[in-house]
């Protein structure tokens, strides 16, 4: 009988296997025959919507089919930048469009540059005679910050708003180190290069103090001054320097205390928000429903306003996120990756190139692969202009050397010239176990590093030999391309990252300007005249398939709450989790494969809440099984 069991157990779970196999081959197929429509969805005349619910990027992430298929959670959406504000500025001179309306009720924030883009074109359809209304449950910083640039914002009676501007608190190892007995080996060039500091202090250095006060301070009085240009009646100095007397003076209720401080401009439901809209743009044709009103919906929208291909070809290469060896990305800077894709570029017509840049840093080995790469077109007389996002620094500034000019935002975070590199090590823990270690060994490196028995004093030499000849390449290749010496480079350098406003004012940076002002120059360092051209971006073809089955995880996964909808404390409860994730991260990075270093930990960081796990079945095969009736035995 046992083994009987066991035989009518493998069967069922062939079949299972079987039954979601034929399920997987049945989406592909419906998404095929979805995506050989030759139209991408019919616009209609009234609002565009655009349901911000995930994050703001500079480039969205990879999305790994078969990851996907066997997460717990649904991914969070990532938005471009560039194809929300094209879908904004193409919204300002289109008559069917009588309005815009942003719904952040799930919106998780973005990088402040990208944000301050945003807003230049929301001000735009604004100059073009046409309202934008927003919607949430809680505006924190970023939705603050769009909600200026807003005709009407609205927010949910039960809701609130809040800034709490950059920095915070960070976890520092030293004394838990020593108490377990934990030896991380650090090896650093630079007085500001504090990425290693949390493995050996107990909090931040004075010179990384310095440091974070002075780019935090600088991003925050951008982000103050964006918001007092476009809402000038917002009470800033109330909400952010006595926050608890704020709310007092309304009574403990945070939506009168928002609209009281200016930050919203009428209190109603979602309900109550719709009917206003509708007044605008018209009821809804498909959909009686209270609060329904006639709208176009993003991917719609941007479907039908694809970007422009006229002209000649300016390639436009994104360097975004962490620069780490190998092929990773997009949404991560694969060193290898990324050069295969400029090593293809020179094979076009493009007239000049676009270096887009978005990034902590990261491996120094695969920063040098792409600022090789892009050597190449200097070389062959192509021009070469950088343009910096939110971030471009350590790894970052290095992949710029090769531009003959850069363009920075003054909210944008560069510099950062510094290296360094961590190796962990166990032996006084083991040894305290009654684990030792013995052996023979033929030269003085003979297995080393070893992270049970000790490291070498050979080893620690030639790391830290090797970090400062990293370094000094490093000044090497800003110099040359700054037109300073290595000595002033130095005096710059040190690992301290720099506000653009800062870095301009040292040489880092030439001119301030968005990626249009950095296309435009580099068209004329081409000599196109007033010829047309167009930006060609390199790397960036998607798999649809992919799309489609993230599209269909996130509405398996629970609508709202998949994207981490909430009041104000849902917002706390999600940076709470972010914090958590931050302190795993740093953890492993102890363990973490890598090579020499040019990574900025004190750069800011584009909140990128987790998403809270569905029900089950906590995998999209799983609820492909619900959905077919199949169920695991």
């Amino acid at each position: 009988m046992e083994f009987a069991r066991k035989v009518w157990k493998l069967l069922v779970a062939v079949k299972d296997g079987l039954a979601l196999l034929l399920l997987l081959v049945f989406f592909g197929g419906l998404y095929a025959v979805l995506a050989a429509r030759p139209a991408p969805g019919r616009v209609q005349e009234g609002a565009l919507l655009l349901d911000l619910d995930g994050v703001i990027v500079e480039e969205p992430s990879h999305v790994d089919p078969i990851g996907l298929l066997l997460s717990a959670r649904a991914p969070t959406r990532e938005f471009r930048s560039r194809d929300i504000e094209r879908a904004l500025r193409a919204a300002a001179k289109d008559k069917r469009i009588k309005v815009v309306v942003l719904d952040l009720s799930r919106f998780l924030g973005g990088g402040y540059v990208n944000l301050h883009d945003i807003g230049k074109a929301l001000d735009a359809v604004r100059a073009s005679g046409k309202p934008i209304l927003t919607f949430a449950n809680a505006y924190a910083d970023d939705s603050v910050l769009l909600a200026a640039h807003a005709s009407e914002a609205w927010l949910d009676p039960m809701g609130g708003a809040f800034v709490t501007g950059p920095g915070g608190n960070g976890l520092y190892f030293a004394k838990l180190f020593e108490k377990l007995k934990i030896d991380a080996h650090i090896y650093r060039v630079g007085t500001f290069k504090s990425a290693v500091e949390p493995y050996m202090l107990e909090g931040p250095s004075p010179a990384a103090r310095e440091a974070y006060e002075s780019i935090y301070g600088a991003l925050f009085a951008a982000w103050k001054a964006d918001v007092a240009k476009a809402r000038p009646k917002a009470n800033l100095a109330l909400v952010t320097t006595d926050p608890v007397s704020w709310l007092k003076a309304s009574g403990g209720d945070m939506a009168a205390a928002a609209k009281a401080a200016g930050l919203v401009d009428r209190i109603g439901s979602k309900t109550e928000f719709g009917e206003r809209v509708a007044q605008l743009a018209g009821d809804d044709p498909l959909d009686a429903t209270r609060g329904k009103f006639a709208h176009t919906p993003f991917d719609t929208w941007i479907a039908a306003h694809p970007e422009q291909q006229d002209g000649d070809a300016i390639g436009v290469v994104t360097i975004a996120g962490e620069i780490v060896d190998g092929d990773a990305g997009p949404g991560s800077a694969g060193g290898d990756r990324i050069a295969q894709v400029l090593d293809a570029a020179l094979d076009q017509d493009l007239k000049a190139l676009v270096v887009r840049i978005d990034s902590p840093g990261g491996s120094t080995m695969a920063s040098e692969r792409i600022r090789r790469a892009l050597a190449e077109f200097r070389e062959r007389k192509i021009p070469v202009v950088v343009s910096m996002g939110n971030l471009a620094a350590s790894g970052g500034y290095w992949v710029a050397t090769p531009g003959q000019r850069i363009f920075a935002d003054p909210g944008t975070i560069t510099g950062s010239i510094g290296v360094f590199a961590v190796l962990t090590s166990f032996e006084r823990t083991l040894a305290d176990l009654g684990v030792t270690g013995g052996g023979v060994k033929t030269t003085p490196l003979s297995g080393q590093p070893d992270l049970f028995t000790g490291l070498a004093p050979e080893v620690s030499g030639v790391i830290q030999a090797s970090v400062e000849n990293t370094y000094g390449k490093f000044l090497g290749l800003v110099g040359q391309a700054r037109g300073k010496t290595a000595g002033q480079v130095d005096a710059v350098a040190q690992g301290r990252p720099w506000a653009g406003s800062d870095a301009r004012r040292l040489g880092l940076v030439d001119e301030f300007g968005d990626l249009d002002a950095a296309l435009a120059y580099a068209a004329r360092a081409a000599k196109l005249g007033n010829g047309k051209w167009h930006a060609a971006f390199l790397g960036e073809e998607t798999d649809p398939f992919s799309q489609f089955l993230a599209g269909l995880s996130r509405r398996e996964a629970g609508g709202e709450a998949s994207a981490g909808g909430g009041d104000i404390a849902a917002l706390f409860a999600r940076r709470q989790q972010d914090l958590l994730e931050q302190a795993i991260g740093q953890a492993q990075a102890l363990v973490a494969v890598r090579g020499v270093q040019a990574y900025c930990l004190e750069c800011p960081r584009i909140e990128r809440a987790a998403t809270p796990p569905p029900a089950v079945p906590a995998s999209l095969l799983g609820r492909l099984a619900v959905l077919a009736g199949v169920t695991a035995r």
